[in-house]
């Protein structure tokens, strides 16, 4: 299964980003395979849209699931309808490689 992260920056120690759709990168990461790819955010300076657009970068990446800080009040339903679950995290000094080891066990 393919998890999506929010992160600040492109490494495993960079911090989750609180914010969904303007976040600075996506951490796609496989659960069977172990691998991880780190994808600048071309919404992260959208003016409007940046949640709707972001959902669909990942889902084409077949994410089933979405860690963040937050999620915008669109972004539910249209996650509902694509059956992708959402996970918040509040704790903005969390680690990717963190939660990825939390995400494994």
């Amino acid at each position: 299964m393919k998890i999506a992260i929010t992160s600040t920056g492109n490494s495993p120690d960079s911090n989750i980003d609180p914010r969904f759709g303007r976040c600075a990168y996506f951490v796609i990461h496989d659960l069977e395979s172990g691998s991880t790819e780190f994808m600048p955010n071309p919404n992260k300076n959208a003016s409007n849209g940046a949640g709707p657009a972001s959902v669909k970068i990942v889902a084409d990446k077949g994410v089933k699931k979405i860690v963040s800080g937050e999620f915008g009040m669109k972004i539910k339903s249209i996650l509902d309808s694509l059956e992708i679950q959402m996970i918040v995290i509040k704790d903005n000094d969390k680690k990717i490689s963190e939660i990825i080891d939390m995400l494994n066990h």
